[in-house]
């Protein structure tokens, strides 16, 4: 049976592009001695579960399949490959393919089809470069260090002391959780960059950690959607004291971002566990494994809703998963659905907006934020390596999504780069999606009201796209964006596609975002596992009903009793607790010394009294 979504783990390499559904053979075998791969390949189930390959020396000559050519080049992009019997290959891109269709056999292209594989001496096989990632790598130019400080500068502008806190927009003293996680990804890349010292990044991390583990939450559960940056208040969305609910995907961002921070400063770790363990996740996750958030009505009441559509809910659920929690429902991409543009499949959700009133906007950037932050890795510890992404078919939707906007350029002239963004005047906030409400390139405000107009080239979709994607195209967006910035203040939102010039106003998460991409080209995906201490996350309240309460996952972490056991099987008792039920005390010499225990009840006989003598005798007993 061909599977829904044969994309479980993709692979770029300097020899070849694969995805494929056998998720765990290909992670254990893919490092394999060249015999080895072969005879996995060999293994490798034909048809939906079967891979894609490329053979070329350099890794531009993958372009041509990787890419398809452009609308004056008179064909669709497809790789004429033959296979061992002479016959050819389709090797048309797999988003160019009707959605859920199958991939070539792979071993029609490394072996003649009446040779037994196993008798090949030198098959085709890729090794992955512990050293590549996904897109651009190297240290940053003098240029791109310019920008990194740029962009830093927004966060040393718009800072709170009092809170720790930075500004979501500009002078506005106001935040959520979403751009919160922005900052701190800002500021852990502008240490990592070499822009703050150890004492400033400490000073500033140490500050903000204090007041997320102090914040009034929404009705003790979670934080507030808003708060206020110069007091910490919990805030309406006019900034005066108040509550509006809580949101999961902004939650489930700082989740990510939290755990990023753990893990890459293990000395940081036991505060940051303190934020989370305040809250609780009873409303937050469901029974299926979905995320719900929290809305306030019109008459005050609250009311908690499933929260987030494809690509952020799978974005959030991950931060989830990173802490433990069993998120199935919000990690699966189903239902899902495609729409083709430019013969580009691009998935969107399948849940109907008139039904479940949420519209579907297909937008850029969860997928580079999982990108960039988790590599489009699967949440579990060691799950992937560089080069593959345990999550293939993040990766797989995430360069559908950027292929589709390359696509637009190629065939209208317009440069192309869709997020959600800031602008200046009514309507404020719009959703520049590539998809949504059953039509291509629809700009939307939060009343679903069409904005044309307000169609831009946004800034950390372009650099993201650039630092995720080393071709000309984004080079091209680099260039768009690259000086859009005012040196004091960080970058602009974005450049409007119509003509009208730039968006005149800088916010935390576009810079933020832009440092990470920045970072990333140095560094790879920025969740780093080097923290193998104790949590305590893990080990907190495991041995009262207060985990239960706030409906924290398991402890996922059990400490052994001595050093040098790590590795031994968990001890079999030699009797069960219920052994011990019924047990009475045996009277000894020196007195109550042991006692008698069965797992059945005993008849005892009734315990005679021991004699002794009264205080008022003088003599012995037996003298008497």
């Amino acid at each position: 049976m061909t599977p829904r979504l044969p994309f479980l783990t993709c692979a770029l390499t300097s020899a070849i592009f694969l995805c494929d559904g056998s998720l765990t053979a290909w992670a254990e075998d893919l490092n394999a001695e060249p015999a080895a791969w072969a005879e996995l390949v060999a293994a490798a189930p034909s048809g939906g579960n079967s891979a894609t390959v490329v053979e070329a020396d350099e890794p531009e000559a993958l372009l041509p399949a990787l890419i398809p050519a452009g609308p004056d080049s008179g064909d669709a992009g497809a790789a004429a490959v033959t296979g061992g019997a002479g016959q050819p290959v389709d090797l048309a891109p797999l988003w160019s393919r009707p959605a859920g269709s199958g991939l070539p056999d792979l071993r029609s292209l490394l072996t003649p089809a009446a040779q037994p594989l196993s008798r090949v001496e030198d098959p085709v096989y890729g090794e992955v470069d512990p050293d590549y990632v996904f897109g651009r790598r190297g240290p940053l130019t003098e240029r791109e260090m310019a920008m990194a400080r740029t962009a830093w500068s927004y966060f040393e502008k718009r800072y709170q002391p009092e809170t720790g806190l930075v500004n979501a927009v500009g002078s506005y003293p106001s935040t959520t959780m979403w751009d919160t996680a922005s900052y701190i990804s800002g500021l852990v890349a502008a240490y990592e960059l070499g822009i703050i010292d150890k004492r400033t990044f400490d000073d500033r991390a140490t500050k903000l950690i204090a007041t997320l583990r102090n914040l009034d939450l929404y009705r003790g559960e979670a934080p507030n959607k808003v708060y206020n940056t110069e007091t910490g208040e919990k805030v309406n969305y006019a900034n005066q004291p108040g509550e509006v609910g809580f949101s999961v995907l902004d939650i489930g961002r700082m989740l990510n971002w939290l755990q990023i921070l753990k893990q890459r400063y293990p000395y940081l770790a036991n505060s940051v566990d303190n934020i989370p363990m305040r809250w609780s996740f009873c409303n937050m996750v469901g029974d299926d494994g979905r995320l719900f958030g929290s809305i306030v009505t019109g008459d005050g009441e609250n009311r908690y809703v499933q929260e987030g559509r494809l690509g952020y809910e799978e974005y959030a659920a991950k931060g989830f998963a990173l802490w433990g929690f069993d998120v199935p429902g919000a990690l699966d991409p189903e239902p899902l659905a495609y729409t083709r543009i430019y013969d580009v499949d691009v998935p969107y959700d399948g849940r109907d907006p008139r039904v479940f009133k949420n519209q579907n906007y297909v937008l850029t950037e969860s997928y580079l934020l999982d990108g960039l932050e988790l590599g489009w890795d699967l949440p579990q510890r060691d799950d992937g390596w560089p080069g593959v992404a345990s999550q293939g078919w993040r990766a797989e939707f995430a360069h559908r999504i950027f292929l589709v906007q390359q696509r637009r350029f190629e065939q209208t002239g317009i440069l192309t780069a869709r997020s959600e963004h800031q602008v200046d005047g009514k309507p404020y906030f719009v959703y520049d999606s590539i998809f949504a409400d059953g039509y291509a390139w629809n700009t939307l405000d939060p009343s679903q009201v069409y904005q044309p107009d307000r169609a831009a080239v946004a800034a950390k979709a372009a650099i993201g796209m650039w630092a995720l994607w080393d071709v000309p195209y984004t080079d091209t967006l680099f260039e768009a964006v690259a000086d859009l910035s005012d040196p004091e203040f960080g970058f602009y939102e974005g450049l409007y596609e119509n003509g009208n010039g730039y968006i005149p106003l800088q916010t935390a998460n576009n810079n933020g975002i832009i440092l990470a991409a920045l970072l990333y080209k140095v560094q790879g995906p920025i969740l780093q596992r080097l923290n193998d201490n104790t949590q305590y996350w893990d080990m907190a309240f495991s041995q009262s009903d207060i985990r239960k309460n706030k409906c924290l996952p398991e402890p996922m972490v059990k400490e052994v009793s001595c050093c040098a056991c790590g590795d031994l099987p968990e001890p079999q008792y030699a009797v069960a607790w219920d052994d011990f039920r019924y047990c009475r005390p045996i009277d000894t010499a020196d007195g109550i010394a042991a006692t008698e225990c069965h797992p059945e009840e005993q008849v005892f006989a009734k315990p005679k009294p021991r004699i002794v003598l009264p205080r008022a005798c003088t003599a012995n007993w037996s003298q008497r």
